[in-house]
């Protein structure tokens, strides 16, 4: 007998909406706010060097954390799916086999970064003693990228369940602990550099530990797999995995072309473009949670046949998407001169700054709508159309546009050319994704909310 379908297939869509992306981004914006103290801390110091060391490090690990992000995603789809057919028992097996792939393909991947980090920095454009400075805090910080990952299944299993406070509380208390501690390593036990990637492995820790607890002592939403169960199940985790991590892969690629491009700027540049990367993931967080946080709303309506509520789920996204994006954005531009002075940047980096925070921001509206569209693809079957735009808009058209315009602009020109590249693509996915979530309404037939629960 069926176990009851989850909460999503009830109530209002946009109060869903609003509650999983807000607590999703507090959750998303916190585990990228460990990196905004560092760099906060370390540009104390008064070293631009180690500022643009960072800013190296930060591009080289986004390509594992974004890794960690599609696993957390394809698991938010399946557990959810699960969960919106009534399949429960199914739904804990499901979640720990999606726990123990994530973790075994992070410790591969760190491993690789660990061996081939310098080779990576040099590619990069690192040279002299601030590829030295990014090898050694990825040396540090890299290998506890695991236990990153199973916070990350930990907060995916949890929004498939509706669990939006406890998904949010397992990124929120690591940033806390690593804002605290971060300048009691960097400042009082003199360790700089080295002190802000001890933080980051101790947030990890405290990630991994959250999730663990909340998943098995809160929603008993893990089980034992025997070996049958594990190939079972995998399968159909990594047919959503697959397309899904090279989805978010193409963020980081495109991310390592722009900081390539800028590099050839001079530390300055690369100084302005490691605090334009956090201010962007720390402003537009709700957009970046998107993704993943309404995933569940979408699994849970798609696995009981709530086709209309998908539709309805799509369209409160798009209109929450562009309210978040003029409030952020206005707030960003109000910012400039605060966020200069703040990291003490220089005239160039102070440049890249503005650039990004009264122009460039605005094109988030259309990264959040191909966000949108993304949830909707890798939820509803067709994971593949996702991996197809992201890498349009990064694989394709970042590098022309970030070069085309840098030739004109300078080192801001970069910035704008990703965020023409992110408004063509986020254009063409939003209006592709309502036309596939507008036909599978068509399906749906009209079900009571209390025929759903029973």
């Amino acid at each position: 007998m069926s176990e009851p379908v989850g909460k999503f297939v009830t109530g209002s869509t946009m109060s869903h909406v609003i509650r999983m992306t807000v607590t999703g981004a507090i959750g998303v914006t916190f585990m990228f706010l460990i990196d905004a103290a560092n760099l906060f801390w370390v540009s104390l110091l008064g070293v631009e060097r180690l500022v643009a060391a960072l800013g190296f490090a930060w591009t080289v690990q986004f390509f594992s954390i974004s890794i960690g992000l599609g696993l957390m995603i394809a698991t938010t789809a399946r557990v959810s799916l699960l969960i919106g057919r009534g399949e429960r028992a199914e739904a804990r097996r499901q979640a720990s086999v999606c726990a123990v792939s994530a973790f075994a393909l992070q410790v591969g991947a760190a491993a690789l970064i660990v061996a081939y980090r310098h080779e990576i920095l040099r590619l990069l454009g690192a040279q002299g003693q601030v590829e030295l400075e990014a090898a050694r805090y990825l040396l540090i910080s890299v290998p506890a990228l695991p236990l990153l990952s199973l916070g990350m299944i930990g907060s995916g299993v949890l929004r498939a369940e509706g669990d939006a406070y406890r998904a949010m509380m397992v990124t929120l208390a690591s940033g806390l602990i690593s804002m605290l501690i971060d300048p009691v390593l960097i400042f009082a036990l003199g360790l700089g550099l080295d002190g802000a990637a001890i933080a980051s492995v101790v947030a990890r820790v405290l990630s991994a530990s959250l999730s663990i607890y909340f998943v098995l002592h809160v929603h008993d939403l893990a089980s034992k797999v025997g070996w049958r169960d594990f190939r079972r199940l995998v399968r159909p985790f990594a047919l959503v995995a697959v397309p899904v991590i090279l989805t978010q892969l193409s963020t980081p690629f495109g991310n390592f072309i722009l900081t390539s491009v800028i590099a050839g700027f001079g530390d300055s540049a690369m100084a302005g473009w490691a605090v334009v990367a956090r201010l962007a993931v720390l402003t537009f967080g709700g957009l970046f949670a998107l993704s993943g946080a309404i995933g569940g709303i979408f699994g849970q309506n798609f696995g009981a046949g709530r086709f209309d509520r998908v539709r309805t789920t799509y369209r409160d996204a798009l209109i929450f998407c562009l309210s978040y994006t003029v409030i952020a954005w206005a707030l960003l531009a109000m910012a400039t001169s605060f966020v200069s002075r703040t990291f003490g940047l220089s005239d160039e980096a102070a440049h890249m700054v503005s650039a990004f925070t009264t122009l460039a921001a605005a094109g988030y509206v259309f990264t959040g709508a191909l966000f949108v569209a993304n949830a909707a693809f890798n939820n509803l079957g067709r994971a593949g159309w996702s991996t197809l735009f992201n890498w349009s808009r990064d694989g394709v058209l970042v590098w022309p546009l970030a070069l085309g315009l840098s030739g004109w602009f300078g080192a801001a020109g970069a910035i704008y050319g990703q965020a023409l590249a992110g408004a063509i693509v986020g254009v063409v996915a939003a209006l592709a994704g309502w036309v596939f979530v507008s036909k599978l309404a068509l399906r749906s037939v009209p079900v009571s909310d209390a025929a759903v629960n029973r």
